[in-house]
């Protein structure tokens, strides 16, 4: 099916973007002819990129969150209904926030040290010294000045 050059399924948020992020966006694409981008608009924070699948945008979020860690979003939004089927159509809209926080970092926080498990919509952590698990919103610990991130 033929598409026009404004289609677009999703949004890809990207906020805080370093050029190895926009270098293995640019790699993925590559490996996908069928897929284009529609649209980039820039952002003081950012930039809004257009893509033509939802599924590959999608895939492309959770890969660059275990990649380079960092927040994910992902939130769907009604637009249309099929006229033919009847059913809903949804755009997707991916929030990408590059914070160089990923699994396997060692960060202080609020006097602690703790080793960073996993990220997600929280970042799972446990304290070096007593061992006790906690999750944390990304923005409690981008907000705090104090955090040193470094590699274990």
């Amino acid at each position: 099916m033929q598409k026009h050059s404004r289609y677009f399924e999703g949004i890809l948020q990207l906020r805080n973007p370093r050029e190895e992020v926009n270098q293995f966006i640019k790699s993925e694409l590559e490996k996908k002819p069928e897929i284009f981008i529609s649209q980039t608009i820039k952002h003081r924070t950012g930039l809004d990129i257009y893509f033509s699948s939802k599924k590959f945008l999608q895939g492309l979020g959770r890969q660059l969150q275990q990649k380079f860690g960092g927040e994910l979003k992902i939130s769907a939004e009604h637009f249309s209904r099929d006229r033919q089927t009847s059913k809903d159509m949804f755009r997707v809209n991916v929030l990408y926030r590059f914070t160089g926080i990923k699994s396997g970092n060692v960060i202080n926080f609020r006097g602690d040290e703790l080793t960073i498990l996993s990220t997600g919509k929280n970042i799972h952590a446990v304290n070096r010294k007593t061992g006790k698990k906690s999750i944390l919103k990304h923005k409690d610990i981008l907000s705090q000045e104090s955090v040193k991130n470094h590699p274990s």
